[in-house]
């Protein structure tokens, strides 16, 4: 099943150490940087990617739809919030969907379409993974050997079904 990740761009980007100096610096280099990261993540691994953005800081003469790199990047219309456009989105994508925003009601907005939910922070994490391995194809590491021992280690607690499928589709990241 493929995924279509949707990304609540000025979450991230303000979540983000790197992206947030650089957004500090001119809001258009956040954005470019983003775009940027996205499309090397998307040629390791070739999932849909749309990142959403307000439209109040849109620049003058973007459209409001535009794909650069694979990434198709959106910016809300006058009067309609980047939180709205993402619930629209995950409401018509459902279980194919992943929210990535630090933004509890975005989240919760995606829940409850039956999309699944991963927090910026996370994502920037997995984003630095992908970059990391670009330049590792040469190189692999051996696992270390596998324990044979038959204990049960830890508590036997099942996590919640909502947290398992979000934990499910973090994994095909």
């Amino acid at each position: 099943m493929a995924i279509h990740i949707i990304v609540d761009g000025y979450n991230l980007i303000r979540q983000s150490p790197e992206l947030s100096r650089l957004d500090r610096r001119d809001i258009a280099l956040g954005r470019a940087a983003l775009v940027a990261g996205l499309a090397a993540y998307r040629k390791l691994k070739p999932h849909r990617i749309t990142v959403v953005f307000d439209g109040v800081d849109a620049p003058g003469l973007a459209s409001a739809r535009d794909v650069q790199s694979g990434i198709h990047i959106l910016f809300s219309r006058r009067g309609e919030t980047a939180d709205a456009v993402i619930a629209r989105l995950a409401r018509q994508e459902r279980e194919k969907a992943l929210v990535v925003s630090s933004d509890a009601a975005v989240a919760r907005a995606a829940h409850a379409c039956g999309a699944a939910a991963i927090d910026s922070r996370e994502f920037e994490h997995r984003l630095a993974q992908a970059a990391a391995l670009q330049g590792a194809d040469t190189f692999k590491e051996e696992s270390p050997p596998r324990r044979v021992d038959t204990r049960k280690k830890g508590t036997g607690r099942r996590l919640s079904k909502r947290v398992r499928h979000d934990l499910n589709k973090a994994s095909k990241l």
